[in-house]
């Protein structure tokens, strides 16, 4: 019904960029926050990037000045800038939507499959 895939990541050299995109379709009604978390092998999953319907933004301090989030909800996108990659930012990144669907008419939380992002040094 709703499906959210991402798309943008590889491989990179420590100090380089990447752009990640998410984008989400199916049966939506309304998109409130989306976000970026990432998982490394043997760690918990964690946040990385929220923006809200109106713009505001909510960043991890390990990528505060260095990640940008973006979204354009007329394509029901978001969008990750990743500059100064660090081989620390080595992880697989996933896409999250909290949303409203309208069949069946709902909110919930949907994650995207996932991307890997690998930094070497």
């Amino acid at each position: 019904q709703v499906q959210l895939v991402e798309s943008g990541g590889g491989l990179v050299q420590s100090g380089g960029s990447l752009r990640l995109s998410c984008a989400a379709s199916g049966s939506i009604f309304s998109i409130n926050d989306m976000g970026w978390y990432r998982q490394a092998p043997g760690k918990q999953r964690e946040l990385v990037a929220r923006i809200t319907n109106g713009g505001s933004t909510n960043y991890a301090d390990s990528v505060k000045g260095r990640f940008t989030i973006s979204r354009d909800n007329a394509k029901n996108t978001v969008y990750l800038q990743m500059n100064s990659l660090k081989p620390e930012d080595t992880a697989v990144y996933y896409c999250n939507a909290d949303l409203r669907t309208l069949r069946p008419w709902m909110r919930s939380n949907y994650w995207g499959q996932g991307t890997q992002v690998t930094v070497s040094s």
